[in-house]
């Protein structure tokens, strides 16, 4: 009985194995892609396409005589010409960028604000378009408003203007001190050169080396990005940073070109003050 059993269970064994491996062959055949991955060499057709059924006897293999001839190259299709205004809720033309950060930019003013190198005007943070007004949702012929937000560090204040690009006035302004909106790439910037310029800068220079090999010699040698830095989600801010908040601080990160990262996360720079600090 017992030799009987064994039998048994070894044709069932047997049996599953041949099933599994008809199915692993089968597999293999109908997969897209798998044809020919042993060769290493794709060629005509097949190549970027993913490899499928041999074609028939009597056919090109290059054509797919199903579908037809293969697509030809994609091609970029050219953007319309924009135009000197927007209409209604359209985002703000090129031209109404300028043209709204122009009219904010009032010459009075303008000749004691800094910007974040220093040079004279507030630094621009940002445009974009005002909401309308009560009443003027529905109206086509309501006129389009810039809301410009602009940054100046001889005071660190916020500033705040609203043009009415129908009529060139500036129709509201205001100046916060303490507000702290996402910084713009070029102060971003100018905090990635105050940290190469500086001595904390030495460990980001030493990792470029131990990474490539060459000597970091330029902010244009890096990838970067960042934002505000806001002390009161720290647990322990470090005295120079006490002030930011009311100082413009950002933080950055930072890579290689094309390769990997560089850490400088616990570098944070005053841009008010032009400091460098390391937390952590």
């Amino acid at each position: 009985m017992y030799e009987i059993v064994r039998r048994h269970l070894g044709k069932v064994v047997a049996g599953a194995a041949i099933a599994v491996t008809g199915t692993a062959v089968m597999v293999g055949i109908t997969l897209p892609g798998t044809a020919g991955a042993e060769d290493g060499v794709r060629t005509g057709a097949a190549a970027g396409r993913g490899a499928g059924p041999a074609a028939p006897e009597g056919t090109d293999a290059g054509t797919d005589a199903s579908a037809g001839s293969p697509p030809g190259p994609a091609t970029m299709a050219t953007a319309p010409p924009e135009g000197e205004k927007g209409v209604g809720t359209d985002p703000l033309t090129d031209d109404e960028l300028r043209r709204a950060a122009e009219l904010a930019l009032t010459p009075p003013a303008r000749a004691a604000q800094r910007d974040v190198e220093g040079s004279r005007g507030p630094q621009l943070l940002a445009t974009e378009l005002a909401d309308p007004r009560p009443g003027e949702i529905d109206d086509p012929a309501a006129p389009r408003r810039a809301e410009v937000r602009f940054y100046d560090y001889e005071r660190d204040e916020l500033i705040t203007r609203t043009v009415n690009l129908a009529t060139g006035k500036v129709e509201s302004a205001a100046a916060q001190r303490g507000v702290q909106p996402s910084a713009h790439p070029d102060e971003l910037r100018e905090a990635l050169e105050l940290i190469l310029a500086s001595k904390l800068g030495d460990g980001v220079r030493e990792d470029y080396k131990d990474a490539t090999g060459k000597a970091l010699t330029s902010a244009d040698q890096l990838w970067f990005n960042g934002d505000v830095y806001r002390p009161y989600r720290e647990a322990n801010v470090p005295a120079p940073l006490v002030k930011c908040g009311e100082h413009r601080c950002v933080r950055l990160v930072t890579k290689i070109l094309n390769g990997s990262w560089i850490d400088t996360r616990n570098l944070i720079v005053d841009l008010s003050a032009r400091t460098v600090t390391r937390v952590g």
